[in-house]
């Protein structure tokens, strides 16, 4: 036991630095580098394994962060950190957690792979069935950014049936089953991330998602001004400021982040392109033109 002990410790080292030769390599080498194989890195770590895999979920959430302050279009060792840390420890519940959001967040806010974010949760609710978390976080996914409601449904409701759910589970599956997607579905999804997550970043983007769907209602009413002027007077207004002259408008209109709204040439309402909304708008309306394209036939 004696020369166990210190061999065991000596393993556990050689891999820690290895880690962080190969995240250095990373950096230089356009994160082509493989790492080893979780089931390699959990025998020569023998009864550490539990410790590595926290070094590993370590390493991924400061790549994530590097990545995503760097603006980086690409996050090619994530998978690999993510797929190790949850070999070594299947229980490592916020590794499934956080790590199928950073999977899922097009680029640059996140990896861009929805598909393998789902098949990451899938995993963690094979190993961990009794944590009822896990099939929020798949209806989550299947509902936002693969937008397949009917699987929504089905994982907010198999969900559901664990003793330890929330009743809105059960609500969710079958106002989605029925409805589709909804601003009010959305808004209330959105709450309850934003609630229940302790990330800062995962907090923030929630945040501004919520923040999102109260300026696409205000929107539509402001489009609907516009309208009702454009039809009086057969021609678009000069600027939110003949609407405000002529009693349509009590004021400058701002979006719920306090940026004013812009006036397009053709008279739609937009975002300030410095608004952080404007920003998360681009987020998600990348992420959708990334899924049709490998959605599409032959994509």
């Amino acid at each position: 036991m004696l020369l166990i002990l210190p061999l065991g410790f000596s393993a556990v080292w050689r891999l820690q630095h290895q880690i962080d030769r190969q995240l250095d390599r990373a950096e230089e080498e356009n994160d082509d580098v493989l790492l080893r194989s979780g089931k390699l890195v959990r025998v020569l770590s023998l009864e550490y394994g539990t410790f590595l895999a926290d070094v590993y979920w370590t390493r991924a959430v400061q790549y994530f962060g590097l990545k995503r302050f760097r603006q980086a279009m690409s996050m090619d060792m994530l998978w690999p950190l993510l797929d190790l840390s949850t070999a070594l420890d299947p229980h490592l519940l916020v590794a499934y957690r956080f790590g199928c959001f950073f999977l899922a967040e097009p680029p640059p806010q996140g990896a861009g792979q929805p598909n393998l974010a789902v098949m990451f949760v899938q995993r963690g609710i094979a190993a961990n069935p009794e944590y009822w978390r896990l099939y929020q976080d798949l209806g989550f996914l299947y509902y936002w950014e693969l937008r397949d409601y009917q699987k929504a449904s089905e994982a907010f409701l198999e969900g559901s049936r664990h003793p330890d759910a929330l009743d809105w589970m059960k609500v969710m599956a079958a106002k989605i089953a029925g409805e589709g997607r909804s601003r009010e579905t959305s808004m209330f999804l959105w709450r309850q991330i934003y609630e229940s997550t302790k990330d800062d970043t995962i907090r923030k983007n929630a945040f501004n998602h919520v923040q999102l769907i109260k300026a696409e209602s205000d929107m539509e009413q402001l489009d609907e001004i516009l309208f009702e002027f454009e039809q009086e007077h057969t021609r678009l207004p000069d600027g939110f400021g003949e609407l405000i002259r002529l009693g349509l408008l009590p004021g400058r209109p701002l979006d719920p982040a306090g940026y004013p709204y812009a006036l397009s040439t053709i008279g739609k309402v937009e975002f300030d392109p410095k608004s952080p909304l404007a920003i998360t708008q681009r987020s998600d309306e990348l992420g959708r033109r990334r899924q049709s394209i490998t959605h599409a036939p032959g994509g």
